[in-house]
């Protein structure tokens, strides 16, 4: 986004820049330069500087609040992160006690798969088999690969054959750097 913003500045000053004219016009002892625009307006090349500076800040203010948003790790800090792991329990169990058993086991690895996701990324594989310009087949594979430790159910819900696990994890800088 910051260097969107970054570009349409740019634009903008060198459209306003290509399509006009300098007039250079002596005055007493110093000179003023005047952007001519085509539709007859005048622009100062201070006035435009000054634009432009104030663009400049503005972007500055985006950078700093984008940097802000975005959750670091730094040193000597570490970061909560909670999820919730769902599971469904199969229908071709011999009692409610192993469907529970099934579903919860379910959840859990649904919930480290989570968390494997938000502290290591999940990598992303597509392919398409395009014929007579249509799409046949889209397939789309996602996986993830990660060491999790010391993660810590908070909370197990079973209702109507879906369990639900709250799994919590607290990560320090010193065990995510390396």
């Amino acid at each position: 986004m910051k260097y969107s913003l970054l570009l349409v500045a740019l634009l903008s000053a060198s459209s306003i820049m290509a399509e006009t004219t300098q007039v250079v016009e002596p005055v007493a002892s110093e000179t003023k330069v005047t952007v001519v625009c085509p539709p007859d307006q005048t622009i100062e090349i201070n006035e435009l500087e000054g634009k432009i500076k104030i663009l400049e800040t503005q972007l500055g203010e985006v950078v700093q609040k984008a940097q802000k948003q975005e959750s670091v790790l730094a040193k000597n800090q570490s970061i909560l992160i909670s999820v919730i792991g769902q599971g469904v329990a199969p229908m071709n169990t011999l009692s409610p006690a192993q469907a529970y058993a099934l579903a919860k086991r379910a959840a859990v690895a649904d919930a480290y798969r989570l968390v494997a996701e938000k502290v290591k990324g999940v990598r992303v594989d597509g392919q398409d088999v395009i014929k007579n310009m249509m799409v046949k087949r889209s397939t789309v594979r996602t996986s993830v690969n990660a060491m999790i430790r010391n993660a810590n159910v908070v909370e197990t819900t079973f209702k109507e054959g879906l369990c639900e696990v709250e799994m919590e994890i607290t990560i320090a800088h010193s065990q995510f750097a390396q």
